[in-house]
């Protein structure tokens, strides 16, 4: 049985974690609650809390008939703040992350938390990091219109099926058409410039939808598409498995997703493999940027030693405390490094194509504050997460950015 969890509220934001860091079934992880959203606390921030705009909920109308539906068959919903100035024919849409499910219990279980029903969303929440309204926390998109897509299907935004018998939805397809739908009529139907972006399981969905983004606008409109720890890496976990291959058939089969994959890789590939990012994004027609941790941390802990594939707990102190990994067990890390090098080696050669791998062990770095424009934000080369990408954005300079193995980082917020 899972777990029990605690959670902590910090400002209307809930951080969910499982006892011991592993959110455990007995069949194997399911990884249904996790947010994908990292709270970091620095004395600076805690002085500044009092100015975080706070934006409310806005639920999909007419979302049972649009099929706009959580797994719970309550209205999806997103959050939008609008654009002023010299941002205000831009639009950011962020889609949030939270985990995939993938047979009846762990789905049930999402329709108890705010990844599975707008029943327990926030009815606001703090924008922050690339959401942030403020020029000195988000230099390139602080006036733009900005909205943050709530994730409640529990499969990336690819779903478009019921099981009657569960009593469970899986909409996951029609909340982004819907929700797109909404934004066009609200103004983003004549953007100048668009940026769809999205963190962990809503940073899969950003390559997914990068090029139905691109489509829905002009094709005068200057559109890219952003991918925040979304780069999920069919990998060998300590055990000789692929459990996170496993976990991704047992979405696709459950949610009968495989018809919404993209065709162009299922021509070449089954439809598991064309739930891995790296078999998608040299297919992305629209300009792409990767960020992500090289030392990924819900990779390491929630997929390479995960309790089905570690259930003896060898590798449980190292992989919540870098310092305590041995000689081999930081070997393992740096050829999962290595592949995922090699998984962007095509990807990063395409000039229209951005990177920003860091050796850092963490998870999501667009919306934390700390981790996307502080003082002591992670850099490479001495350039920042956000100035990487508004870099990229802007077409200001270099895009490139592969950092050099563990531990030469030292500007790295670790969750490890």
């Amino acid at each position: 049985m899972k777990k029990l969890l605690w959670s902590l509220t910090l400002f209307g934001v809930i951080l969910i974690l499982p006892i011991n860091g592993v959110m455990e079934y007995d069949k194997m992880e399911k990884f249904t609650d996790f947010n994908g959203t990292n709270v970091y606390q620095t004395e600076n921030d805690v002085n500044s809390k009092a100015k975080v705009t706070m934006v409310g909920l806005t639920l999909i109308k007419n979302a049972a008939l649009r099929s706009a539906v959580c797994l719970d068959g309550s209205p999806a919903g997103y959050h939008f703040h609008p654009g002023s100035g010299s941002g205000a024919k831009n639009w950011l849409v962020h889609l949030e992350g939270g985990g995939w499910c993938s047979d009846t219990e762990s789905c049930e279980y999402s329709k108890r938390t705010s990844h599975g029903s707008s029943k327990h969303m926030e009815k606001k929440i703090p924008f922050t990091g690339i959401l942030s309204d403020k020029a000195s926390e988000n230099p390139d998109f602080y006036n733009w219109n900005r909205v943050k897509v709530r994730y409640c299907d529990g499969g990336s935004f690819m779903g478009d099926n019921e099981n009657k018998d569960a009593k469970l939805q899986f909409r996951g397809k029609p909340i982004w058409t819907s929700v797109m739908t909404d934004l066009l009529g609200n103004g983003m139907e004549h953007a100048k410039q668009g940026l769809l972006s999205g963190c962990s399981a809503g940073g899969l969905a950003a390559i997914f939808q990068c090029d139905d983004f691109k489509s829905s606008l002009f094709s005068s409109t200057r559109v890219k598409c952003l991918s925040d720890a979304g780069f999920f890496v069919d990998a060998t976990d300590v055990s000789g498995d692929r459990s996170l291959r496993q976990l991704y058939t047992d979405v696709i089969e459950f949610q009968s997703i495989t018809n919404n994959l993209p065709n162009d890789c299922l021509n070449r590939l089954n439809p598991t493999s064309c739930f891995f990012p790296q078999n998608l994004i040299n297919q992305v027609k629209t300009p792409l940027f990767i960020l992500n941790a090289a030392y990924d941390s819900w990779q390491i802990q929630e997929s390479l030693t995960s309790k089905s594939a570690d259930p003896t707990g060898s590798w449980a102190d190292c992989t919540f405390n870098i310092a305590k990994c041995n000689a081999s067990q930081i070997k393992f890390f740096q050829e999962f490094r290595t592949h995922m090098v090699n998984l962007l080696g095509g990807f990063k050669e395409q000039r229209k194509n951005g990177v920003f791998l860091n050796s850092c062990f963490s998870h999501c770095q667009t919306e934390s504050h700390d981790t996307w424009y502080s003082k002591n934000s992670p850099s490479v080369k001495n350039k920042r997460i956000a100035v990487a990408v508004g870099d990229w954005f802007f077409e200001r300079g270099g895009a490139k950015f592969i950092d050099c193995p563990y531990p030469c980082d030292k500007t790295c917020r670790n969750l490890i």
